[in-house]
């Protein structure tokens, strides 16, 4: 309530000066009537009747020079306020009024744009970004505001188009972005059955964008689809180049194809180096499950015994309470069981993911950060309870 008040002070001031400037000119004969309004609202104001104050002003103003920029932030706050139809009713009704600037009705319609978007009306607000760039006039925010619609709307290849003319006009790249709805399309082509289509995609994808770690993750997928292993396992070694905080995301499908080709050891190697320089719990934690595979489980406890005491970590704890549990008295093993669901418990109530940009986090991962909109910054959290 404090915040509104003070986004109101101001609109009160203006109306007021915006007024009494008024009663200077000849055809001031109003301006009692208004006087007698302007004091209501500010009576409403701070008698915290935030809506009749609002009211108010807004019934006050005219829409000519003097009163542009109060109506406009009128709209503003409605739309703050989430009450879009109100903003949609104010700046509507702004860019009808035939004595407006150009600059006054192209910024009413840069505002009527943005509560089109706020209500989801993506079809009006695209219309009015499209009527602002054929203008010339707040382009940047036009363009920004349609590849946002286009990304909602799942437009991919028109995200592509707007986000590069993005790039042109503010000289920022969008290749990481641009790269993203490459991998969009490669999905909608895989998943319609169109693995050729899908392929181009995911080169384009990496033409654009060679540090794009999604690219290379769908192409491991469509190699491993197809039983080229070997493909696969150099898509997906090549995400560790790209981004080496991606590496636990492909370590299942990395098993799997050393698996299928019969050369675990070198899997093992490959891992092994990964950690002595990068560390993690999920690499570990496969080296560990291949090790029992190989040379039995006593080896594979050393080896993660080892480790732990270099590295600790609450994942690790857990496998080493599994492990230990088998050949145990059943005091031994309820006790052991205790903790493991103990730890466990913690461990299910932490995120997995978070943006390295605006901090979000989350158990999934995503491409597109449902905090900040960014693409790509979404990753697994290493650490003590992490990845």
């Amino acid at each position: 309530m404090d915040d509104l008040l003070w986004l109101l002070l101001p609109i009160a001031a203006a109306s007021g000066w915006a007024f009494a400037k008024r009663e200077d000119t000849p055809d001031a004969g109003k301006a009692p009537d208004l006087s007698s309004d302007y004091f209501k609202g500010l009576n409403y104001l701070l008698n915290e009747q935030t809506d009749k104050a609002i009211e108010c002003f807004v019934r006050m103003l005219e829409v000519d020079s003097d009163t542009v920029e109060i109506h406009l932030a009128v709209g503003n706050l409605f739309r703050q306020r989430g009450e879009v139809d109100r903003a949609i009713r104010i700046h509507g009704n702004l860019i009808t009024r035939p004595r407006l600037s150009k600059s006054q009705r192209a910024y009413a319609l840069l505002e009527l744009a943005q509560d089109y978007m706020r209500a989801g009306l993506f079809d009006r607000a695209e219309s009015l970004c499209q009527e602002l760039i054929a203008l010339e006039t707040h382009t940047e925010r036009a363009l920004t505001l349609l590849s946002d619609i286009y990304q909602q709307e799942k437009e991919w290849e028109q995200a592509i188009t707007v986000t590069r003319r993005l790039q042109d006009k503010t000289g920022k790249s969008g290749k990481q972005a641009i790269a993203q709805f490459q991998c969009e399309l490669a999905e909608q082509a895989r998943d319609g059955g169109d693995g050729a289509e899908a392929q181009r995609r995911i080169e384009s994808a990496l033409a654009t964008d060679p540090a794009c770690v999604r690219a290379s993750m769908l192409r491991g997928e469509l190699a491993c689809a197809a039983g080229d292993y070997k493909g696969a396992i150099r898509a997906y070694r090549q995400v560790e180049r790209q981004d080496p905080a991606y590496l636990p995301e492909v370590i299942p499908a990395l098993v799997h194809c050393y698996g299928q080709q019969g050369n675990m050891d070198e899997l093992v190697d490959y891992l092994h180096k990964a950690y002595e320089e990068r560390g993690g719990v999920t690499v570990l934690l496969a080296v560990t499950d291949v090790i029992e595979q190989q040379r039995g489980k006593d080896a594979a406890l050393s080896y993660l015994v080892q480790h732990l005491h270099d590295n600790p970590s609450l994942r690790g704890v857990v496998r080493l309470m599994e492990m230990e549990e088998e050949g145990r008295d059943p005091g031994v093993r309820e006790m052991l069981e205790l903790l493991k669901d103990t730890v466990e418990r913690v461990l299910e109530e932490k995120p997995v993911y978070q943006c390295t940009h605006c901090g979000f986090a989350g158990k999934a991962l995503h491409w597109h950060c449902p905090g900040c909109k960014r693409w790509g910054t979404v990753k697994p959290i290493l650490g003590l309870e992490g990845e």
